[in-house]
């Protein structure tokens, strides 16, 4: 690794931080002075702006040949959303998850996870297919702007402070534009770095997806949700996640298979291991957000230890490491059954708490 490499990367992780916390900045203060609820800001402006980096590097990859690269991008990313992302953001601060969440956007990641495998079935993306679920993303953010609205106008009224002046506004929709634009110029500068790195090792397209370019893509999302929830910001940070996820699946991978110049195939791998790791991790997310509607640090470790675990098989598998065999058994006979026996501990305490409530 060369002098600029690891300058583009320190440079590029930088430049990430800083255009996280202008974004969250600038987004808490516009929604409040709109009245838009933080959590719908969270689910669409937020949550496109952090994707722009996998759209960018998805539909160059596309466009060049690398189609691996590509989807493993959009699923790899979901996965570190959930994982890493969610992991992280609950051990800085335990995250409240809004019923609506729960309710709503939740079965729509799941749905979106389950379209993309269905259409991944046969062997590859169509256009047709891209075009449909870009289709459905335009739909949802509409449903979502226009339900938050309504809502807003059926509250009752109360004592509402007035607008911001033009200027703050002006300057809150600054702070938004400025810190997209670092967000993905600092992504681009580390995966750039990372790339060229993970090259050297000769691994495959596929595998660079989804790990270094997936985490690579996925640090806005996590630099935005950290900052989020040590700001106390958490709704952003919860539907940061949960929208990226979605837009990640509707929006990039749809109009990377809709602009793709021929259909874009799906290795075998990735749909036998980890298009169904990534529905299986979007999943997770239901018994968890319903164990209270919060995400405790000890489910967030949870999380987090699984990324390390899926990462860590990922490599290993790419290098046909003689120690692979031990590596899955672990997984197999102990840490996956201790952590559903846990999860579904939580779930039954939690609805037997809510039993005696009511």
């Amino acid at each position: 690794m060369d002098l600029l490499t690891l300058i583009m990367l320190v440079a590029g992780f930088i430049i990430l931080i800083s255009g996280a916390e202008l974004l969250v900045r600038g987004a808490a203060q516009l929604a409040s002075d709109m009245g838009i609820s933080p959590l719908v800001v969270g689910l669409t402006v937020v949550s496109f702006g952090t994707s722009a980096p996998e759209l960018a590097v998805s539909v160059s990859s596309a466009w060049n040949g690398q189609a691996g690269l590509a989807l493993g991008n959009v699923v790899g990313s979901n996965i570190c959303n959930i994982l890493l992302i969610l992991g992280v953001s609950a051990l800085v601060a335990p995250l409240m998850v809004s019923r609506q969440v729960v309710r709503l956007e939740v079965p729509i990641m799941i749905a979106a996870a389950v379209l993309l495998l269905l259409f991944s079935l046969n062997g590859g993306l169509e256009r047709w297919e891209g075009l449909l679920m870009f289709t459905c993303a335009m739909i949802y953010v509409v449903w979502t702007v226009v339900r938050s609205l309504r809502e807003n106008r059926e509250k009752p009224p109360q004592c509402e402070l007035p607008a911001g002046p033009r200027p703050r506004r002006l300057w809150q929709i600054v702070q938004i534009v400025a810190g997209l634009a670092m967000l993905g110029l600092g992504s681009r500068w580390l995966v750039q770095g990372a790339v060229t790195i993970a090259t050297c090792l000769g691994v495959s397209d596929l595998v660079i997806g989804l790990t270094v370019v997936a985490i690579g893509t996925s640090l806005p999302e996590l630099a935005t949700s950290a900052l989020a929830a040590l700001r106390g910001q958490r709704d952003i940070a919860v539907g940061n996640v949960v929208g990226s996820n979605i837009f990640n699946i509707l929006v990039v991978m749809g109009l990377t298979a809709s602009v793709a110049p021929s259909t874009i195939a799906v290795p075998h791998q990735a749909l036998m291991l980890d298009l169904p790791i990534m529905l299986a991790a979007c999943l997770a997310c239901l018994p968890i957000f319903l164990t209270g509607h919060r995400i405790a640090r000890w489910e967030g470790g949870l999380f987090f230890a699984y990324f390390i675990a899926y990462t860590v098989f990922t490599v290993l598998n790419s290098l046909h490491h003689p120690r692979m065999g031990l590596f899955v058994q672990a997984m197999v006979f102990f840490f996956i059954p201790l952590s559903l026996v846990t999860l579904i501990l939580s779930l039954w305490r939690s609805l037997r708490q809510r039993h005696k409530i009511t």
